[in-house]
């Protein structure tokens, strides 16, 4: 069975993206709430200091990344039907996941540019969906069970 999907529309992709970072933040306020009182505040170098940034980033790759790699969609991206797949449409492993999320943080601090191309381009891609070799597909089916 070889299906054909669509990619998926930039006002789709905002609104999972939307959806991901309430709950991202969310967890960033868990993760980082340990760290500081150990630390001793905010105001701790440890907390002011690279590592800690780097850990929230690792916090932020392991989110997404585990549910790349576990059918392809993030709670966002289920709720507004679209997932993501490498170009011979398979889910990502766990080396496309950081690829493609370091990728899209270079997308993200060029002023949202790689996302925004989205709309420019004809096959609805960000710059970092074409540099990782994958894509955003929109999939009403997926994850339907037969006979539902």
């Amino acid at each position: 069975m070889n299906q054909t999907f669509t990619n998926a529309s930039f006002q789709r992709r905002l609104a999972a993206m939307i959806y991901d970072s309430l709950l991202l933040f969310a967890l960033f306020f868990v993760a980082a709430t340990p760290v500081v009182l150990i630390a001793g505040g905010a105001d701790s170098p440890l907390i002011k200091g690279p590592f800690f940034k780097l850990y929230i980033y690792a916090v932020g790759f392991f989110f997404f990344a585990w549910f790349w790699t576990h059918g392809g969609q993030t709670l966002g991206m289920r709720s507004w039907k679209i997932r993501v797949v490498r170009d011979d449409n398979h889910v990502l492993g766990w080396d496309s996941a950081l690829i493609r999320y370091m990728l899209a943080t270079i997308s993200l601090l060029l002023f949202g540019l790689g996302f925004i191309w989205i709309l420019f381009d004809h096959d609805k891609l960000a710059w970092h969906d074409t540099l990782s070799k994958t894509h955003i597909i929109f999939d009403p089916d997926y994850g339907k069970k037969s006979g539902d």
